[in-house]
């Protein structure tokens, strides 16, 4: 896979390494000197250039690229444009475009953005859930199914996964178990033990009931 970051503050310049880390092919362009210079040797290839046009970003070969990620959401206009023209006219098959209001989502979602973050905003909402959560951990997957980590009440220990019957009674399923700060799948047999960190899926609402056992 390879993927093109353009605009390298601190979202970006984040994008980038973690992506190359992840092992894709990682081109990142930003007009500052010495952050190209600070990023270099951690993804694929590094530009120093300001991205307007067409021609631009066809002379960096964008074309090749399965994922570019805007990320200059403070250059409104800028970030628009290329995104339109990213879309548009080169046809890249997925763009995600970083946005610093609502207004500017709107906009970026109707000239063709596949999708868009602001990642602030999505800080926010993450930490506002997790401290108000009864969950260890929580992960929202879509506004219906989300994935948390609850340590097992007590009237589960000693019992088989299969005999609770999560998702008769609960409208839950547990799919794994957290240990030593990994996860492991578990059989319907397994037994739940009174230190085991429980993963389940479900509706949050469903999940909450078996958190606050």
């Amino acid at each position: 896979m390879k993927a093109c970051v353009i605009g390298l503050g601190r979202f970006g310049y984040s994008v980038a390494t973690t992506l190359s880390e992840k092992g894709i092919e990682v081109l990142a362009i930003d007009e500052n000197e010495s952050i190209i210079a600070s990023i270099r040797d951690s993804v694929t290839q590094a530009i120093c250039m300001q991205v307007k046009t067409q021609d631009d970003l066809q002379s960096v070969g964008v074309e090749e690229m399965d994922l570019v990620i805007v990320a200059m959401g403070e250059k409104l206009a800028q970030s628009i444009l290329l995104t339109a023209l990213l879309k548009k006219k080169l046809r890249i098959n997925r763009v995600i475009t970083r946005s610093i209001n609502k207004i500017h989502e709107e906009i970026l979602t109707l000239i063709g953005a596949d999708e868009t973050i602001i990642p602030e905003e999505d800080i926010g909402v993450r930490l506002a859930e997790r401290l108000s959560s009864p969950f260890q951990e929580f992960f929202r997957i879509t506004p219906l199914f989300s994935i948390s980590q609850i340590p097992t009440p007590s009237s589960f220990i000693g019992n088989s996964v299969e005999s609770l019957k999560l998702y008769k009674i609960y409208e839950v399923r547990c799919i794994g178990l957290k240990k030593d700060e990994d996860f492991f799948p578990i059989a319907p047999e397994y037994v739940i033990q009174e230190n085991d960190i429980l993963l389940l899926a479900g509706k949050e609402a469903d999940l909450k009931k078996i958190a606050r056992l």
